[in-house]
């Protein structure tokens, strides 16, 4: 029996909750530039499932890498880490 690799995990903002089931995640990071050696913020959007549409913009939540579930989403989010007030 093989072992699963362990998942993506990324934590990112909820920036849109237009659609049905699926949330725009925004996940932020910094890279230390290759010339410069200052840190660049890296912004990357992702579309997350979200089964119970429970998330708002705002939030911070918990994204884990899955299967295709559409042409764009390949995302699902895991947990809300922090509730938008």
């Amino acid at each position: 029996m093989k072992k699963r690799a362990m998942r993506r995990q990324l934590i990112g903002t909820i920036v849109s909750n237009k659609m049905d089931k699926t949330v725009i995640v925004l996940v932020e990071r910094l890279v230390k530039h290759r010339f410069y050696h200052k840190y660049v913020k890296k912004r990357a959007k992702f579309a997350a499932h979200d089964e119970n549409n429970s998330c708002q913009i705002g939030d911070r939540v918990m994204i884990t890498e899955s299967r295709p579930l559409s042409k764009t989403k390949k995302w699902r989010v895991s947990e809300i880490v922090v509730k938008a007030v």
